[in-house]
This record gives C-alpha cells, structure tokens and sequence, in this order.
C-alpha cells in the first residue's frame, strides 16, 4: 500500500489540498499521512498552538469520516514548511504530495510561492497542486 502525503494549513488553500488528498488516497488504495509544519518563533505562541490543535482536531474528525487511514503530524521545529513536507514524503516513500496553491495577482503569477516552488522542484515523488474554489 502507497502513501499520499498533503501539505495542511488551515486556510482554502488548505482545505482544498487536504480534500483532493482524501480524494487521490482512497482512488489509490493509500495511507494519508497530513502535514501541518509551522516555524515556531516567536509567532507561534501558546494561543497560536492552541488553536492549531483545534483546527487539527476538526481535521482527523473529517479524516475519521472519510475512512482513509491516516497520519496527522504536527511539527514545530523551526525548519521551512517545504523542507519538512518532503523529508517526510520521502522517510513515508510517498507515491504523490498533494499541496494547495493560492490565488495571486497578475504579477504575483510570475512568481510562484517559496515553499510551492521548492516542493515541485525537489520532491522525490508526483506533485498535485490544487486551487482553493
């Protein structure tokens, strides 16, 4: 059995990964294994933390929902969104990343977002970008 993982913050961008990934997981007979890294700091505090907790647990009770097998990790550790996603897709041999892209202006589409850019240029495995509705 394979393995999709998919990229989760708590935003449409998100949502929509996260829901194509239930999606491509269930279509593949896979494991889902979701992601949620934040850089820690000074911006995540205990109020921050606390409310990821929330959005995570209303993740796994979709995910339980969904009747995929599923992983949720959480990680706090200073390293970059990108860099943590595909270390884990790699550890997890991951048949397929599934990562949400935001709407951007005419000339922020020249430019595609840091951590987007790094996981489609680096990754091991097929990436799926998906737009928010």
């Amino acid at each position: 059995m394979g393995t999709v993982v998919v990229g989760y913050v708590s935003k449409p961008e998100g949502e929509a990964a996260l829901r194509t990934a239930v999606d491509e997981a269930k279509l593949r007979g896979s494991d889902l294994v979701v992601v949620s890294s934040h850089r820690g700091g000074s911006e995540f505090d205990a109020e921050t933390a606390t409310q990821a907790d929330r959005e995570l647990a209303d993740v796994r009770r979709l995910l339980d929902e969904s009747g995929v097998t599923y992983e949720v990790r959480q990680l706090v550790r200073g390293f970059e969104p990108a860099e943590d996603l595909i270390s884990i897709a790699e550890a997890s041999g991951a048949e397929l990343i599934v990562i949400g892209l935001r709407r951007r202006s005419p000339v922020g589409k020249l430019i595609l977002g840091s951590n987007a850019q790094r996981i489609l240029l680096d990754a091991h495995c097929p990436v799926l970008a998906v737009k928010a509705d």
